[in-house]
């Protein structure tokens, strides 16, 4: 029996309840579908207030899809000083930084092309 492979759709709104879940803020979806390339499809950017909840967003975003979906990020970087933390779902990449680092890399900038998404907490 082969595994189901969650839909992007399931993992983007799994992906964004973890975050929600521990007051991740500033929520945004950027759809690179339509730029040329890319590494993926969406890129998921939040802010968390301190390393302490940069790592909390983290675990919970990877806890819920494991349950969830039963799905692991392909890749993880960031976590030893949790100021970027970048969890590679494959068609589904999340960025979660602390608020100063993510004003000074400006992902939505670089990305400026995407189409961008504000998520609203639930």
């Amino acid at each position: 029996m082969t595994k189901k492979q969650a839909s992007a759709d399931e993992l983007i709104a799994t992906i964004i309840k973890g975050i929600d879940d521990v007051k991740g803020d500033n929520i945004q979806l950027l759809d690179l579908r339509e730029l040329e390339n890319t590494v993926c499809d969406y890129f998921i950017v939040c802010s968390g207030t301190s390393n302490t909840q940069v790592n909390a967003i983290s675990g919970s975003v990877q806890k819920l899809v494991s349950k969830d979906l039963k799905d692991k990020p392909w890749h993880i970087e960031g976590q030893g000083n949790a100021e970027w933390i970048l969890m590679d779902y494959v068609n589904v990449v999340v960025h979660v930084f602390q608020k100063q680092f993510r004003d000074y890399y400006d992902i939505e900038g670089l990305w400026g092309d995407a189409k961008i998404t504000e998520i609203k907490p639930a």
